[in-house]
């Protein structure tokens, strides 16, 4: 039998179930835009009075868990589909960060082998000052195995 999807998305949709906390380095944000070939020297160059990291930095950002506490075992195999970055306002070096994540969306779609379920974990950052800074999305796709 195929996961109720409505029913998932009932219970766990926008509930918060994972809040952690960073505190930026900024030498560690500079070997990212390097190891992505950034050459903007406000990412690269540590002295640049506009250094910051480049915006897709935060989805390097993990929570303690991926899916709330409670969230059922699907059936089938879950693997990555990507990630996304809403940037809101800059990242700087010694910023003290709060993560916190909930499902933002649970949808399906049939393909060849049958029918995937999309997982959306939204992490929104905020600063020390409540800023919300950006929101990184981690994709997980459950190809189900048929139960038949």
């Amino acid at each position: 039998m195929d996961t109720d999807i409505e029913e998932l998305r009932e219970r766990f949709l926008n509930i918060e179930f994972d809040e952690v906390e960073f505190e930026i380095d900024g030498k560690r944000f500079r070997e990212y835009a390097l190891a992505s070939g950034e050459t903007d020297p406000k990412f690269t160059e540590i002295d640049h009075p506009n250094f910051q990291a480049p915006p897709t930095f935060v989805s390097t950002l993990v929570g303690r868990r991926n899916f709330p506490p409670d969230f059922p075992p699907l059936n089938g195999v879950g693997m990555d589909a990507g990630k996304q970055v809403e940037w809101k306002a800059p990242v700087r070096d010694g910023a003290k960060l709060t993560g916190k994540s909930h499902l933002h969306d649970i949808y399906t779609k049939t393909g060849r082998s049958g029918r995937m379920v999309f997982l959306v974990t939204r992490m929104e950052i905020y600063d020390d000052g409540g800023t919300h800074i950006a929101n990184a999305d981690t994709r997980t796709v459950i190809r189900e195995r048929s139960s038949g």
